[in-house]
């Protein structure tokens, strides 16, 4: 089977099990869900069948890459798709309470599906080689997010979010779209390959402008300065599976594609040093932006959607190095990174979802009293949020030793510098929740329970932050391998 039928058939199954939902009676909705995890599973075991497309056909060729990054980056998608599937499981009961009758699950099996669409769009993405195929890909992923931003129509906060991301959304679709056009006026072509051998002093301007324009759509899809500003509102406000998907699928498809339209300009002598430049500048404001902005946060929600601000910005710090003086490619750098930052922020989120089950809130101060409450998942907490904070021994800390590493070899002394303060400032944000959990006290005693399906997840997640803290090889193997 040809790669690409890899998209096809989630994007099928997803249509399927929406017809099929129909049939299902309200109170075994949890059928689709089990129907896409298993879909999404059995991509995940096509990708390491599936044959590489026939050279043969010249027009899938031009538009489909088959390449490690693209393979790494669908894997990271289908297994982003699953886990918030799992969450979804454990968040059904509210997603019922703002979209149905709350004593039925009349609702929630579309949003499964919904799920399938979008992990199709991002795999398309991960494979994107032409700014056509690019900004199709880029579309189907982010129309969906529309619908699962705004999914507890009963809920003003979750409207409020869509409508902000729908507002923002458009408006990066029309940077994008204009960029696309001044590439391909500067260089007459849409082909990303056709574009880097175009690359001369003549036209170089205009390619870069082109390209100031495309970077400011695709921080929209990473989180990163300028168009940070959705992301706070709209992760406080979406459900808590979604949020999670956005924070992990979507910036992972959003560094792939980056990776991908970057790499002609950063391997072209005329465009390398500007193009660095400008990825510096946005890798420094991000950090900072994100690592200070975090600091006055009571809603965990939204501590963790400027963290992962600020994790775009370390990310950038990495792309920006460029494959100067490491053992790791820039590429693999930012594979590794978000591949630590899927496990961390899972495990986060999962937590998030077992505290408001049982608190109905989601502010800092519903940790409080957390160790006395809940050993077990205050332990899991703390060891979350060490690794999000980049404590050695955790596998978080590998993340950002990296990035520094390469922008180090790199002579990025400035960006540098800020990431330094970014450091110190999620020091002190992230511990501010281990705080809250052991050094006050709660008003309410009665204990916390964790569902099994997060006891499980719990148990899994952090163990291998703790694993990979002491030995990283595994991750870095399949990155090379890939």
């Amino acid at each position: 089977m040809p790669a690409y039928w890899l998209e096809a058939f989630v994007l099928i199954s997803g249509i399927v099990l929406l017809l099929l939902e129909a049939f299902i009676p309200s109170r075994h909705k949890t059928l689709i869900a089990i129907g896409s995890i298993g879909a999404l599973v059995f991509a995940l075991v096509l990708l390491f069948l599936v044959k590489d497309p026939d050279p043969a056909n010249t027009e899938m060729a031009r538009f489909y890459a088959w390449d490690a990054s693209a393979k790494f980056f669908k894997g990271f998608t289908l297994l982003a798709g699953i886990l918030t599937i799992f969450l979804g499981l454990d968040y059904r009961k509210t997603l019922s309470k703002f979209t149905a009758n709350p004593d039925s699950e009349d609702g929630t099996g579309e949003y499964y599906c919904l799920i399938l669409f979008a992990t199709a769009g991002m795999m398309w993405m991960a494979s994107a080689k032409d700014l056509v195929s690019l900004f199709v890909s880029l579309e189907l992923s982010t129309i969906t997010f529309y619908i699962l931003v705004a999914y507890m129509r009963r809920n003003v906060g979750s409207l409020e979010a869509g409508v902000k991301f729908l507002i923002l959304g458009a408006l990066s679709t029309g940077f994008l779209v204009y960029g696309i056009s001044w590439l391909y006026g500067a260089s007459g072509s849409t082909e990303l390959s056709a574009i880097g051998a175009s690359i001369t002093e003549a036209n170089s301007t205009y390619l870069l402008f082109g390209l100031a324009l495309i970077l400011i759509s695709l921080a929209f899809k990473v989180g990163a300065v300028p168009l940070h500003l959705w992301i706070p509102d709209v992760y406080q406000g979406s459900p808590t599976p979604t949020t999670s998907f956005l924070s992990i699928a979507s910036k992972a498809s959003g560094f792939a594609i980056s990776l991908r339209v970057l790499e002609p300009f950063l391997n072209n002598p005329v465009t390398h040093d500007k193009t660095v430049a400008i990825l510096s500048i946005l890798a420094g404001a991000t950090i900072l932006v994100g690592n200070l902005a975090a600091i006055p946060q009571t809603n965990f929600k939204r501590l963790l959607a400027y963290s992962s601000i600020a994790n775009a910005g370390f990310i950038l710090l990495a792309v920006a190095a460029w494959d100067k003086g490491s053992d790791l490619t820039s590429a693999q750098i930012v594979g590794f990174y978000l591949a630590i930052y899927l496990i961390m922020t899972f495990a986060a989120f999962f937590i998030l979802s077992t505290i408001h089950r049982n608190t109905g809130s989601e502010e800092i101060s519903a940790f409080e009293g957390l160790g006395t409450r809940n050993p077990f998942l205050a332990l899991m907490t703390t060891i979350v949020m060490a690794a999000m904070a980049g404590v050695p021994l955790t596998a978080g800390f590998y993340g950002k030793f990296f990035s520094f590493e390469a922008a180090v070899q790199a002579n990025l002394w400035v960006p540098i510098s800020i990431g330094f303060i970014g450091v110190a400032a999620g020091f002190y944000y992230y511990f501010q929740i281990i705080r809250a959990m052991y050094w006050r006290k709660s008003l309410d005693e009665s204990p916390i329970k964790v569902c099994p399906l997060s006891f499980y997840a719990l148990i899994t997640l952090t163990s291998l932050l703790i694993i990979f803290g002491f030995f990283p090889q595994p991750i870095l193997w399949l990155l090379q391998a890939a």
